[in-house]
């Protein structure tokens, strides 16, 4: 199972890469393997706005629905509209060509209360 030493992660299994003062959050690999095969992926419209911890995106796999929370406060500038059509992407490249969307980054404080790749392999341990 892999965790990336260049990403942030929360408790509810996503991840958050910042690029300049842009946020790119997707599910971690822990994750996709626990919902096995998605299916269908419901991605917020662009220009929405969330705080943290709102559910911001909902994926289907063939077991379960998962709800998918905003990591940070913010409002969404990019969606990965791959995943319309190639859900899948999330299981086979959680970390690149499986994101969800990207994020304005409101309050930079949140980003260091997110957990760093030791806390988050200790997490799920």
């Amino acid at each position: 199972m892999e965790i990336r030493d260049n990403l942030l992660y929360t408790e509810n299994h996503e991840w958050v890469m910042v690029n300049n003062g842009v946020a790119r959050v997707g599910i971690t690999d822990h994750a996709q393997e626990e919902l096995t095969d998605v299916v269908f992926v419901e991605l917020p419209e662009e220009g929405k706005e969330f705080k943290k911890g709102d559910v911001m995106a909902t994926l289907e796999s063939v077991k379960s629905v998962a709800d998918v929370y905003a990591p940070i406060t913010g409002k969404v500038v990019k969606t990965n509209e791959k995943l319309n059509d190639e859900p899948g992407l999330i299981n086979s490249s959680p970390y690149d060509d499986g994101w969800l969307v990207e994020m304005s980054i409101e309050n930079e404080e949140e980003l260091e209360k997110l957990l760093s790749p030791e806390e988050y392999g200790k997490l799920i341990e």
